[in-house]
Protein backbone atom coordinates (compact mmCIF):
# COMPACT_ATOMS: atom_id res chain seq x y z
CA UNK A 1 0.00 0.00 0.00
CA UNK A 2 1.19 3.62 -1.17
CA UNK A 3 1.92 6.10 1.84
CA UNK A 4 -1.07 8.05 0.84
CA UNK A 5 -3.67 5.26 0.38
CA UNK A 6 -2.14 4.89 4.08
CA UNK A 7 -2.84 8.11 5.25
CA UNK A 8 -6.86 7.47 6.52
CA UNK A 9 -5.79 5.88 9.13
CA UNK A 10 -3.27 7.95 10.71
CA UNK A 11 -4.45 8.02 14.03
CA UNK A 12 -7.62 7.03 13.79
CA UNK A 13 -7.57 3.81 13.58
CA UNK A 14 -5.38 3.35 16.91
CA UNK A 15 -8.00 5.90 18.48
CA UNK A 16 -10.89 3.83 17.51
CA UNK A 17 -9.29 0.71 18.47
CA UNK A 18 -7.92 1.82 22.02
CA UNK A 19 -11.54 3.60 22.57
CA UNK A 20 -13.24 0.91 22.20
CA UNK A 21 -10.75 -1.09 24.17
CA UNK A 22 -11.34 1.67 26.82
CA UNK A 23 -15.47 1.33 27.05
CA UNK A 24 -15.12 -2.59 26.99
CA UNK A 25 -13.03 -2.03 30.11
CA UNK A 26 -15.28 0.22 31.99
CA UNK A 27 -18.79 -0.79 31.05
CA UNK A 28 -17.12 -4.31 32.33
CA UNK A 29 -16.09 -2.98 35.29
CA UNK A 30 -19.90 -2.02 36.57
CA UNK A 31 -20.89 -4.47 38.92
CA UNK A 32 -18.05 -6.14 39.82
CA UNK A 33 -17.62 -7.34 43.33
CA UNK A 34 -14.04 -7.43 43.67
CA UNK A 35 -11.38 -4.47 43.32
CA UNK A 36 -10.97 -4.11 39.90
CA UNK A 37 -7.50 -5.29 37.90
CA UNK A 38 -5.60 -2.90 36.09
CA UNK A 39 -4.80 -3.81 32.65
CA UNK A 40 -1.06 -5.60 32.72
CA UNK A 41 -2.48 -7.57 35.56
CA UNK A 42 -5.18 -9.04 33.70
CA UNK A 43 -2.35 -9.34 30.39
CA UNK A 44 -0.04 -11.10 32.96
CA UNK A 45 -3.12 -13.00 34.43
CA UNK A 46 -4.33 -14.07 30.85
CA UNK A 47 -0.47 -14.92 29.22
CA UNK A 48 0.03 -17.10 32.43
CA UNK A 49 -3.53 -19.12 32.31
CA UNK A 50 -2.28 -19.93 28.38
CA UNK A 51 1.16 -20.67 29.24
CA UNK A 52 1.12 -22.25 32.67
CA UNK A 53 4.74 -22.48 34.37
CA UNK A 54 6.25 -19.44 32.44
CA UNK A 55 8.85 -17.61 33.90
CA UNK A 56 9.39 -14.02 34.83
CA UNK A 57 11.50 -13.00 32.08
CA UNK A 58 9.34 -15.02 29.35
CA UNK A 59 6.39 -13.14 31.16
CA UNK A 60 8.72 -9.88 30.62
CA UNK A 61 9.70 -10.35 26.57
CA UNK A 62 5.91 -11.45 25.86
CA UNK A 63 4.32 -8.68 27.22
CA UNK A 64 6.71 -6.05 26.23
CA UNK A 65 7.66 -5.13 29.68
CA UNK A 66 10.94 -4.52 31.92
CA UNK A 67 11.24 -8.12 34.32
CA UNK A 68 11.34 -5.36 37.44
CA UNK A 69 8.05 -4.20 36.22
CA UNK A 70 6.54 -7.66 35.68
CA UNK A 71 8.28 -8.71 38.91
CA UNK A 72 6.17 -6.35 40.40
CA UNK A 73 2.82 -7.85 39.13
CA UNK A 74 3.97 -11.33 40.05
CA UNK A 75 4.26 -9.81 43.74
CA UNK A 76 0.68 -7.99 43.76
CA UNK A 77 -1.45 -11.30 42.13
CA UNK A 78 0.87 -13.36 44.44
CA UNK A 79 0.09 -11.26 47.04
CA UNK A 80 -4.10 -11.09 45.52
CA UNK A 81 -3.79 -14.57 45.61
CA UNK A 82 -4.34 -14.90 41.50
CA UNK A 83 -0.66 -16.18 40.93
CA UNK A 84 1.57 -18.90 42.54
CA UNK A 85 5.07 -19.14 42.14
CA UNK A 86 6.85 -22.13 41.92
CA UNK A 87 10.77 -23.05 42.13
CA UNK A 88 12.16 -23.75 38.74
CA UNK A 89 13.58 -27.52 39.03
CA UNK A 90 15.86 -26.70 36.47
CA UNK A 91 17.27 -23.49 37.77
CA UNK A 92 16.77 -23.31 41.48
CA UNK A 93 17.27 -19.00 40.69
CA UNK A 94 14.26 -19.02 39.08
CA UNK A 95 10.63 -19.47 39.47
CA UNK A 96 7.64 -20.33 37.38
CA UNK A 97 4.61 -18.53 37.42
CA UNK A 98 0.89 -20.42 37.92
CA UNK A 99 -2.59 -18.66 37.83
CA UNK A 100 -4.81 -20.15 40.75
CA UNK A 101 -8.25 -21.79 40.39
CA UNK A 102 -9.80 -17.97 41.66
CA UNK A 103 -7.71 -16.29 38.74
CA UNK A 104 -9.17 -19.07 36.33
CA UNK A 105 -12.46 -18.29 37.29
CA UNK A 106 -11.79 -14.70 37.48
CA UNK A 107 -10.80 -14.67 34.09
CA UNK A 108 -13.10 -17.02 32.44
CA UNK A 109 -15.77 -14.33 34.16
CA UNK A 110 -14.40 -11.61 32.45
CA UNK A 111 -14.12 -13.81 29.19
CA UNK A 112 -18.16 -14.12 29.37
CA UNK A 113 -19.05 -10.87 30.15
CA UNK A 114 -16.85 -9.45 27.46
CA UNK A 115 -17.99 -11.82 24.77
CA UNK A 116 -21.60 -11.06 25.74
CA UNK A 117 -21.35 -7.54 25.74
CA UNK A 118 -19.31 -7.35 22.51
CA UNK A 119 -22.18 -9.91 20.96
CA UNK A 120 -24.79 -7.36 22.29
CA UNK A 121 -23.04 -4.17 20.99
CA UNK A 122 -22.54 -5.52 17.85
CA UNK A 123 -26.36 -6.89 17.32
CA UNK A 124 -27.01 -3.11 17.47
CA UNK A 125 -25.71 -2.36 14.51
CA UNK A 126 -27.11 -2.58 11.01
CA UNK A 127 -26.48 -5.90 8.79
CA UNK A 128 -24.08 -3.46 7.10
CA UNK A 129 -21.77 -2.58 9.57
CA UNK A 130 -22.00 -6.17 11.37
CA UNK A 131 -20.81 -7.04 7.69
CA UNK A 132 -18.07 -4.97 7.21
CA UNK A 133 -17.04 -5.45 11.25
CA UNK A 134 -16.78 -9.22 10.44
CA UNK A 135 -15.16 -8.83 6.83
CA UNK A 136 -12.17 -6.18 8.77
CA UNK A 137 -11.09 -9.34 11.13
CA UNK A 138 -8.77 -10.71 9.33
CA UNK A 139 -6.75 -7.86 8.17
CA UNK A 140 -7.22 -6.32 11.71
CA UNK A 141 -5.67 -9.73 13.23
CA UNK A 142 -2.72 -9.80 10.15
CA UNK A 143 -2.31 -5.63 11.65
CA UNK A 144 -1.83 -7.52 15.09
CA UNK A 145 0.91 -9.70 13.70
CA UNK A 146 2.59 -7.24 11.85
CA UNK A 147 3.12 -5.11 15.09
CA UNK A 148 3.92 -8.41 16.82
CA UNK A 149 6.60 -9.42 14.40
CA UNK A 150 8.08 -5.91 14.23
CA UNK A 151 8.06 -5.65 18.03
CA UNK A 152 10.53 -8.54 17.88
CA UNK A 153 12.46 -7.60 15.93
CA UNK A 154 15.59 -9.34 13.80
Amino acid sequence: MAAEEAEPFDDSLADVLAGVQRLVRRRLRRGLTVPPLRGAHVELLRLVAGAPGIGVSAAAKELYLAGNSVSTLVNQLVRDGYLRRETDPGDRRSVRLFATPAALARLHDWQQRRAALVRQQVARLDAADRAALAAALPALRRLAENLHEEAEGP
